[in-house]
């Protein structure tokens, strides 16, 4: 249970927090949600001890282990191997280990005293079983798996950390923390970094977790598949709604007409009264009682609205210039950063204009780079990049606000933006149909938020209005509402829409058509993202069926490799599950035995006061100890169950491994 009392939190005097007051049970799983610069992200340095508030107090269990993603990496960790950074997940085995050795060191010395001796046997006994709690012995196992599903290739696992980005970095220590098993499990923006693939394993991953969650995120599809209750931070306020995003939505908009409703005829009772008192203080007999209602109306309280979540800016996009039938194709195009590596050859397909075609693949496959080949940025080893008749490009790449200077201003980045010798006239209607007007033309970039940058971008692109419009991670800046706007606008756009996205949501409502971007190849499907899903799924597994079949048949020596493939494949899947199973029936076998320790503990208090010899009533003790009893005898029956079942994974565990060399 996580416990906030009246917490403040100012800075530069301004509250960030207001005595906050709210509750986090114990495994419950928490999606906090609000505007950017809410003070979401100081929620989680309060709850770590990072930030200390101003006012108020955090009560948190004291024996629960917390799990954070590090922002940034120690200086000192960036030249470990990735697998032994990502697999150092539990600061506390350390501590254990190095006891564990100062004990044996201990015991091969030799101890005269047999007490000491003993005591000492006992303490390594403890200790072991705290690392084994811990799951030490699988942890190297388990970051292989969790990279492996973070698109990390098994021949970068020796690699030092510092041969990787600063996003893959981060991937390494979401990785890291999330295989730390933790008590209570916190996660700003999991999915800033992750590929639609990997965001996809991480919502099933995390959907296993069986800890308390707490999930500051704007990526609608993990707060809809993983939050079960909904903090919004806003105003200095958190507000807790008892159900997952899409309640939470719901009911705020309910909320909000409540209080609207509310305010209304508070200031309609308000103007009633106050022409009331005006009548009553122009009578002599009335000076009384009007001043008796004025105090009454003094003592009204007004309601008071919440601040709006709406995003404040405009994306409207101008109708694009008329084109072909087709907005381009691929034709037999290879491409490769080097002459002896290629991405991919022979790749063909086309895309009809007014299409909305989202590029779906793994980090280093290739999704940027294609972008980049279809605009001209790059240029195919091989083959041709053909745009349709009239086609006119509107491109924005990831790294769209490192081409802003900082000190330029609105107006002079957009004029930048002209076609050579192009008229100005129009300017100030292309800022004001992005959300800029008035003196917002004159403001410096640098002091642009991550959405005005967007704008800015967008509002760029379009003094030339395009007819095929190219957007690489357009949401990576935008919270929740300025995703919903953007994600209307493209709707509503008569062009062609070209995009690469980590949100699924975003990718699932503006793509009709969906290209897979897969190791050697590049596959189209002629439908949303749900079609992909159900299409690529029916591939695995008549893939599946398909080798099965050549197992069960025999192959040459040839296929022989590729089959002792598929079967370590198999097996590390079969060992993976049973992992997860092995550590699901631990923690519920452990959860039992406290559970009981528990119970008996009531039943000793229960029996000793009947014992007593004291005044008590029998008849409602021996009530509740039968129930204590018969609450025993369920939980010793799921013990038993529990502890059979596993027996049997161990086994099962053993089983596989002892097959993993072959």
């Amino acid at each position: 249970m996580i416990d906030f009392q009246n917490v403040s939190k100012l800075y530069s005097g301004n509250y960030i927090l207001k005595e906050v007051s709210f509750r986090v049970n114990s495994g419950e799983r928490v999606g906090i949600v609000g505007p950017n610069g809410a003070g979401k992200s100081t929620i989680f340095n309060i709850i770590t001890g990072a930030t200390m508030p101003d006012g108020g107090s955090v009560v948190i269990p004291k024996d629960h282990r917390i799990g954070i993603m590090a922002q940034n990496i120690k200086t000192e960790e960036l030249s470990r191997k990735l697998v032994e950074f990502t697999a150092d997940a539990i600061p506390e085995l350390r501590e254990y280990s190095e006891r564990l050795h100062e004990i044996e060191s201990q015991l091969e010395d030799g101890c005269a005293d047999e007490n000491t001796r003993a005591a000492l046997l006992r303490r390594h006994g403890e200790l072991q079983t705290k690392i084994e709690h811990l799951g030490a012995y699988h942890l190297e196992q388990d970051a292989k798996e969790a990279l492996s599903n973070l698109g990390f290739s098994p021949e970068s696992f020796d690699k030092p950390l510092t041969q990787f980005s600063g996003g893959w970095q981060m991937r390494a220590a979401l990785a890291r923390v999330l295989i730390s098993n933790p008590d209570i499990l916190l996660l700003d923006e999991p999915s800033n970094y992750l590929d639609v693939p990997a965001v996809e394993w991480l919502c099933r991953f995390l959907g296993g977790f069986s800890g308390t969650l707490i999930l500051i995120s704007h990526d609608r599809f993990l707060l809809r598949k993983l939050a079960s209750v909904t903090f919004e931070v806003n105003g200095g306020q958190v507000t807790r709604y008892a159900g997952n995003y899409d309640y939470y939505r719901r009911e705020r908009e309910n909320r909000l007409k409540m209080l609207e409703a509310a305010q209304r005829n508070t200031e309609r009772k308000k103007e009633q009264m106050e022409r009331v008192i005006d009548r009553f203080r122009a009578k002599s007999t009335k000076a009384a009682q009007a001043k008796s209602m004025q105090k009454k109306l003094d003592r009204i309280e007004d309601v008071e609205l919440p601040d709006a979540l709406n995003y404040s800016g405009v994306i409207r996009f101008p109708a694009p210039p008329d084109c072909g039938v087709e907005a381009f194709r691929f034709e037999n195009v290879a491409f490769g950063y080097t002459p002896e590596k290629l991405l991919w050859k022979d790749v063909s397909f086309e895309i009809a204009a007014k299409e909305k075609v989202a590029f779906i693949g793994y980090n280093g496959m290739g999704k940027t780079t294609l972008l980049k080949l279809l605009v001209g940025k790059l240029a195919p080893t091989a083959g041709l990049v053909v745009l349709g008749h009239h086609i006119v490009v509107g491109y924005q790449a990831q790294e769209f606000g490192d081409v802003l200077a900082p000190e330029m201003s609105v107006y002079d980045a957009v004029k930048s933006a002209l076609p050579a010798g192009a008229s100005t006239a129009n300017l100030m209607n292309v800022l004001g149909s992005f959300g800029f007007s008035g003196d917002d033309r004159d403001k410096p970039c640098k002091v642009l938020s991550g959405g005005e940058k967007i704008r800015l971008q967008f509002a760029r692109i379009f003094v030339n209005p395009p007819n095929l419009l190219v957007l690489d991670e357009p949401t990576t800046h935008l919270d929740v509402s300025a995703r919903e706007l953007l994600q209307q606008a493209l709707c509503n756009f008569q062009g062609t829409v070209c995009i690469v996205s980590h949100d699924i949501e975003f990718v699932r409502n503006v793509a009709g058509v969906i290209i897979s971007i897969e190791p050697n190849r590049i596959k189209k499907y002629f439908g949303n993202y749900d079609y992909y899903l159900e299409k690529s799924r029916e591939l695995a597994n008549n893939s599946a069926a398909i080798q099965n079949t050549n197992i069960n048949a025999g192959n040459s020596s040839s296929d022989g490799t590729m089959l002792a493939r598929d079967r370590r494949r198999a097996r590390a899947q079969a060992r993976s599950a049973v992992s997860g199973k092995l550590r699901e029936a631990k923690q519920t076998l452990e959860k039992l035995e406290k559970t009981l320790d528990e119970l008996s503990e009531q039943r000793k208090v229960l029996i000793a006061k009947m014992s007593s010899g004291m005044k008590v009533d029998f008849g409602s003790l021996n009530k509740e100890l039968a129930q204590v009893e018969k609450s025993i005898s369920g939980h010793e029956e799921e013990w038993e169950n529990c502890a059979i079942e596993l027996e049997a994974l161990k086994m099962e565990n053993d089983r596989i491994n002892s097959e993993v060399g072959r």
